[in-house]
C-alpha cells in the first residue's frame, strides 16, 4: 500500500472510532437518571455499599450555583463514561490497523497486550470508584479548618473530583502494559525492577500522595494497588532476563 493508501485506512479508523465514542455518549447522555443516582452521585450517599461495608459515616450535600453548569456537567459525565464503554471498540479499531503489518508470533504478543490493557484499564477504574474515591471524599467532607466554616460542595467540584480519581487511576493501571512492551523489546529486564524496587516504593508513596489526601490512611490506600501493579510488572518480565 501507498502512503496515501496508509492515510486513507488511518483515517477510516479514526472515523469508526470517533463514532463508536459519538454513539455510546449518546445513549448513556440519555439515561440520565440511571447514571447520575445509581453510579456518579452514588458515592455521596450513605447507603454506598462501600460505607456499608466498612461502616463509615457519609452523607455530602451538593449544589449547584452555575445556570448551565449541570447541563455541561451531564455531557462531561456522557463522553467520560462513553470513552470508557467505548474503549475495546477503540483497541480493536488500532489492533485492525496494526495487525496486517506484524508477523504471526508478533500478533499473538500484541494480542494479548491489548488484552491485558483492557483488563487493567477496567480494574483500575473499579479500584478508583470503589476504594480510592470513597475514602477521599470522606476524607475532604469531615476535614475542616473551623467549626465557622461549613462545607457546601458544588456540583462540577465533585465531578472533576470523580472523572479524574477514576480515570487516573484506570490509566495509572496500564503501567504493567507499558513494561511488558518495554521488557519485549530489551529495555528493561526483570532484575532492573528488582534492583530498583526501594526506589520505586518511594515513588508509588510520592504519587500516592499527590492524587490522594495527604493523611497517612489514604495514601497507604491508594499505594497499595500500585505497588502491587509493580511487582505484576516485575513477573510479567522475560525469565530469560532475570540474571544478565
Amino acid at each position: 500500500m501507498s502512503f496515501w493508501d496508509h492515510l486513507e485506512v488511518l483515517r477510516g479508523t479514526i472515523f469508526r472510532s470517533l463514532s463508536a465514542l459519538v454513539l455510546v455518549s449518546v445513549v448513556v447522555f440519555c439515561f440520565k437518571d440511571f447514571i447520575f443516582n445509581d453510579i456518579v452521585l452514588a458515592p455521596t450517599r450513605s447507603d454506598f455499599f462501600v460505607y456499608r461495608w466498612l461502616g463509615m459515616d457519609m452523607s455530602m450535600k451538593l449544589i449547584n450555583v452555575d445556570i448551565s453548569a449541570q447541563f455541561f456537567v451531564h455531557l462531561k459525565v456522557a463522553f467520560a463514561l462513553g470513552f470508557i464503554l467505548a474503549f475495546p471498540c477503540v483497541c480493536f479499531e488500532i489492533w485492525k490497523f496494526v495487525a496486517p503489518a506484524l508477523y504471526e508470533k508478533e500478533k499473538a504478543a500484541i494480542r494479548k497486550t491489548f488484552g491485558l490493557a483492557g483488563l487493567l484499564f477496567y480494574l483500575g477504574l473499579a479500584v478508583g470508584y470503589v476504594i480510592i474515591l470513597p475514602v477521599t471524599l470522606n476524607f475532604f467532607q469531615s476535614y475542616s479548618v473551623s467549626s465557622l466554616v461549613e462545607n457546601q460542595i458544588n456540583l462540577s467540584s465533585y465531578i472533576s473530583l470523580f472523572t479524574s480519581m477514576v480515570l487516573l487511576f484506570g490509566i495509572v493501571f496500564e503501567f504493567p502494559v507499558a513494561i511488558l512492551v518495554l521488557s519485549s523489546i530489551g529495555l528493561i529486564t526483570r532484575e532492573t525492577l528488582r534492583k530498583y524496587r526501594k526506589i520505586a516504593i518511594v515513588v508509588i508513596l510520592v504519587i500516592a500522595a499527590i492524587i490522594t489526601p495527604a493523611d497517612p490512611f489514604s495514601m497507604l490506600v491508594a499505594a497499595a494497588p500500585l505497588y502491587l501493579l509493580y511487582e505484576g510488572s516485575v513477573l510479567l518480565c522475560k525469565k530469560e532476563d532475570k540474571e544478565q
